[in-house]
């Protein structure tokens, strides 16, 4: 039986430990036989995994609450890495300094659903006022349609001066500072920003609490098989290539193992009780969420071992 992982980006480092998983054989030591398939946005990865239509998402965290409100119905199986992994870049004519988060003031931000929801809610929590600051947060053009590559789109549309700066994944803020379109701006995962913002999501792969239910053996697999992964490329960073060469266009095949050896410190499977609350915080503020739920009710029992075996 073959099982379909959804990731919503495809040529990015953001979802790389699962696309890595399926491209090096990882799932197929764990006997699973699993199809990767690109869905954008993130929000119809997890409608596609209510409607039993794929089995896992390696998305964004929060996003789940997109169709599982409450988080009735899902559970998160495992970290891809830890934190919040979107970059700030803005136009380099601008000048923006790294971690002046006032640049946005007036400008035209590309983000794609439900990943915008992190950067309201970082400016909110930076003392932005958008309204006031007239910051719009907009769609990036040309990315639509569930085969969309975000960062690249997002990359692409800032270097055509669509718009003044893009909130998007390593990948398009890689290809956007070598261009010599964009700075970096913001990279919440290595300190900048508020501290709270890094336990707003998290690169996760979810699955349905039926499919745990029916099959708790694949659940555990698959998380056997992402935790391999991560090793693996900590282990040895020319993998990363090797799955990049038959995921990616030639020119981002060549950047990935560089752009993922960055991410190396945060490949970790956890899921802790300290990020389910930072996360649901986030959920309630922004309004996808309007009660806590106890880290029972988000994160898959059963699984947690092998986090760490």
């Amino acid at each position: 039986m073959t099982l379909k992982l959804a990731v919503p980006d495809l040529i990015s480092n953001s979802y790389f430990p699962a696309a890595a998983a399926v491209e090096l054989g990882f799932f197929k030591r764990e006997g699973l036989d699993v199809e990767l398939e690109l869905i954008f946005p993130v929000d119809k990865c997890y409608a596609a995994l209510r409607e039993g239509r794929i089995d896992f998402v390696g998305g964004s965290a929060h996003s789940a609450l997109a169709a599982f409100p409450a988080w009735s119905g899902v559970k998160l199986l495992c970290a891809q890495a830890q934190g919040m992994y979107w970059f700030l870049i803005m136009r380099s004519d601008l000048k923006v300094a790294r971690g002046d988060i006032a640049a946005v003031k007036g400008k035209r931000i590309g983000a794609a659903p439900w990943v915008e929801m992190g950067l309201r809610r970082l400016l909110i929590a930076a003392g932005i006022d958008l309204k006031r600051d007239e910051v719009t947060i907009q769609p990036v053009p040309g990315a639509v349609g569930e085969k969309a590559n975000f960062g690249l789109m997002a990359a692409q549309a800032l270097a055509d001066g669509k718009i003044d700066g893009f909130w998007a994944n390593g990948m398009g803020a890689e290809v956007a500072q070598r261009s010599g379109a964009g700075t970096l701006v913001l990279d919440i995962r290595r300190g900048d920003g508020p501290p709270e913002c890094f336990n707003y999501t998290m690169a996760s792969v979810a699955a349905s609490d039926a499919l745990i239910e029916r099959s708790p053996e694949t659940a555990a697999a698959a998380v056997r098989a992402i935790v391999a992964t991560q090793r693996a490329l900590i282990d040895d960073i020319s993998l990363a290539t090797k799955a990049g060469r038959a995921l990616f266009p030639p020119a981002e095949a060549d950047l990935i193992a560089g752009i993922v050896q960055r991410d190396l410190p945060y490949y970790d499977a956890t899921i802790s009780p300290e990020f389910v609350a930072g996360m649901n915080a986030f959920a309630r503020d922004i309004g996808i969420l309007d009660r806590d739920v106890p880290y029972d009710g988000v994160v898959a029992g059963g699984v947690r071992e092998l986090w760490r075996a």
